[in-house]
């Protein structure tokens, strides 16, 4: 009799111990890793170039940028790029005008009589003004023409009408 105790107990720890997970590598379960999504807080490094491979910014050599995808603080192309990526992943976003900068446009460059701009500046060309939009917002104006009455303004951002591409690297989601 207790040589059948003794069986049964060894057959109820034997059930419970195949219950249990082994502490070997082999039975450690790791956590899916985790997709950038909508809501997330991303840190990110890029180099993003025009479509002749001409560099017009790198964080490469300064620090990642950090952004909430939603929020719209970054292009749409950019913010979209970056939903489904896990934290280590690269790769490259093709990014057509309309989720860049959006088109050029010729409403967007208007004169200025010559008196709005501040006296102690001389203006010239492909100089940059900071100053009041319409919607209240703050733009960046570049100077195209000067004339003796008169300053022409482009508020088209320097992008406008571009494709882009970035090369990015997701390097944290919070």
């Amino acid at each position: 009799m207790a040589k059948l105790i003794a069986m049964a107990m060894l057959a109820i720890m034997a059930l419970a111990l195949m219950g249990c997970k082994s502490s070997g590598p082999e039975a450690t379960a790791t956590p899916a890793a985790k997709v950038a999504k909508a809501g997330d807080t991303v840190v990110v490094h890029y180099t993003g170039k025009l479509v002749d491979g001409t560099v017009f910014d790198s964080s490469g050599d300064s620090d990642p940028i950090t952004f909430t995808i939603g929020e719209g603080r970054v292009i749409p192309g950019f913010e979209n790029g970056v939903i489904g990526m896990k934290a280590g992943d690269a790769k490259t976003l093709n990014i057509p005008v309309a989720e860049a900068y959006g088109e050029w446009s010729d409403r967007l460059v208007f004169e200025v009589d010559r008196s709005e701009i501040p006296q102690d500046m001389a203006p010239e060309v492909g100089m940059q003004l900071q100053g009041d939009m319409a919607d209240g917002s703050v733009g960046i104006f570049t100077i195209v023409k000067v004339a003796t009455s008169t300053v022409t303004l482009d508020a088209n951002h320097e992008l406008a009408g571009k494709d882009l591409i970035f090369d990015v690297r997701l390097v944290s989601i919070n």
